[in-house]
């Protein structure tokens, strides 16, 4: 037997991005999922950085310019995505997102493989030629 309840239930869409390529994603028994919204006031930027996990970013509002390079060294890159493009974050790559815009950025952040209650983000150095 199912109960039924009483009351009002809202759904508020955070972001949606279309894919610009296809990925196989998986979580780990014991880890977290954690979902965030950044926001990047214009020439504010992350600092670089690297995820325990896959992070999949949606930009809700504005650009945000990421530079990667891998957490290895390489060469550096750069790619400017623009609201209602999605794109996402290897634990492979150190990357540092920039809003090189005139508008606040706004980004919504699905982070995967987090240590249960720990952090997603872990501190990299400038690798120096980004």
């Amino acid at each position: 037997m199912v109960s039924a309840t009483t009351g009002t239930s809202t759904s508020v869409l955070i972001g949606q991005g279309q894919a610009g390529r296809s990925a196989d994603l998986h979580s780990v028994r014991g880890t977290d999922i954690v979902v965030a919204q950044n926001t990047f006031t214009p020439g504010a930027y992350s600092g670089w950085h690297s995820h325990t996990g896959p992070a999949i970013v949606v930009v809700q509002s504005g650009e945000i310019t990421i530079f990667r390079e891998r957490t290895t060294g390489g060469r550096c890159r750069h790619h400017t995505y623009t609201a209602g493009q999605s794109f996402i974050e290897w634990p492979a790559n150190s990357h540092n997102g920039v809003n090189q815009g005139t508008v606040d950025a706004v980004v919504a952040v699905t982070f995967l493989k987090v240590p249960h209650l720990g952090s997603a983000r872990i501190d990299r150095p400038d690798p120096g030629n980004c």
